[in-house]
């Protein structure tokens, strides 16, 4: 779908399922990334509470607060015209529904993520904000279990599902029992209404890809490494540097 200037709304993800237009997302913490990834056309961008890991090198078991979050989540908001803007609502937020009204207030959040659960859905569904709402199907969960917990989260208000390990028998039965988009993270596919990938991730921005063969969109990683060592090269030759 060519990008177009006018904003993104949960209303208009609605109607690209209904129209078999297939939604993309990514997920960005930053307003250079979020500037450029609207500029590209896509439709949702995803300020997910992994950012302690993948950004800022925090080991797994330190939780992002609710505060940072509405840091990071107003930076993308900052950068993002275009795309529709969901901000995960981190685990030791406490007062979901609290948590929740801050970052579309405080933040500019568009919509916010929670892990499934059809109770908090319907709270802060009922406090006026558009529910992302995250499961899994990890493991040999019978398709008819996560046809069932998908109805759940649509009926409890849920504007948008981000189903992931979905597979290619399980993903299109879901997709096709709501009528809400169905899009994926991890372990996603075509079988879905949408996809969302890590904005570093899929411009190969990672330490782990100067070394290795990147199976991304490019390598970021590599034309920084370079940048870098050219940098480092004129000031030490005394040379002007470039952008000066």
């Amino acid at each position: 779908m060519e990008p177009t200037a006018s904003r993104v709304t949960v209303a208009t993800l609605h109607e690209m399922k209904r129209a078999g237009r297939k939604i993309v997302g990514v997920v960005a913490w930053d307003t250079p990334i979020a500037q450029i990834a609207d500029r590209a056309g896509v439709d949702l961008i995803s300020v997910g509470d992994s950012v302690g890991v993948n950004l800022w090198g925090r080991a797994e078991d330190d939780p992002v607060s609710i505060e940072e979050m509405l840091v990071v989540c107003a930076a993308v908001r900052r950068g993002a015209k275009r795309a529709l803007v969901s901000c995960d609502v981190p685990a030791g937020a406490g007062d979901a529904v609290a948590a929740a009204l801050r970052l579309a207030r405080e933040g500019g959040a568009g919509m916010v993520k929670l892990l499934a659960d059809p109770a908090t859905v319907s709270a802060v569904a009922r406090a006026g904000v558009p529910v992302f709402a995250e499961f899994h199907g990890r493991g040999n969960v019978p398709v008819e279990q996560l046809v069932d917990e998908a109805r759940r989260l649509e009926s409890a208000g849920a504007s948008l599902l981000d189903y992931r390990h979905s597979g290619p028998v399980a993903g299109p039965a879901v997709v096709k029992a709501v009528s809400i988009p169905v899009i994926g993270g991890l372990g996603g596919g075509p079988w879905l209404d949408g996809r969302v990938r890590l904005a570093h991730t899929a411009i190969g921005y990672a330490p782990k890809w100067l070394d290795t063969k990147a199976d991304t969109y490019g390598n970021a990683a590599r034309l920084s490494l370079a940048a870098f060592e050219a940098l480092a090269a004129d000031v030490r030759a005394g040379r002007r540097i470039k952008g000066d």
